[in-house]
């Protein structure tokens, strides 16, 4: 079996280089989270260390959840403006070649018609 340049166990390196991509910014995204979470409870000193813990715990978990809901948001409004801006392209698309068609038969038939008359 043969593999294509740059490809691991059958992917497109582009396709790993995506996975590895995500991967480090989920990484990056629960670090973050986790740090926000810290610097929250540090401004609830009355809290005992089990309760910080788990506050901050809770904290980042719904950090990370309404991050990834909000991706999720993004890509679907991003595949619809996508569908959106391809039916209008496409629309455009077809009228230039509609006019394109019809100066193009116009032409032909005016050079047509001098053809005639030249004779």
């Amino acid at each position: 079996m043969s593999r294509a340049p740059g490809s691991r166990g059958g992917r497109p390196a582009a396709a790993l280089a995506n996975d590895v991509e995500g991967y480090l910014r989920a990484q990056t995204d629960l670090e973050q989270a986790r740090r926000a979470a810290e610097a929250f409870c540090a401004r609830l000193p009355w809290l005992t260390t089990a309760q910080a813990d788990e506050v901050a715990r809770h904290f980042a978990d719904e950090h990370v959840q309404l991050t990834r809901e909000m991706l999720t948001r993004t890509v679907r409004r991003a595949a619809e403006l996508r569908g959106e801006y391809q039916a209008r392209y496409d629309e455009l698309r077809h009228r230039l070649l509609v006019r394109h068609t019809v100066a193009a038969c116009a032409l032909l038939g005016c050079c047509s018609l001098a053809l005639l008359l030249a004779r």
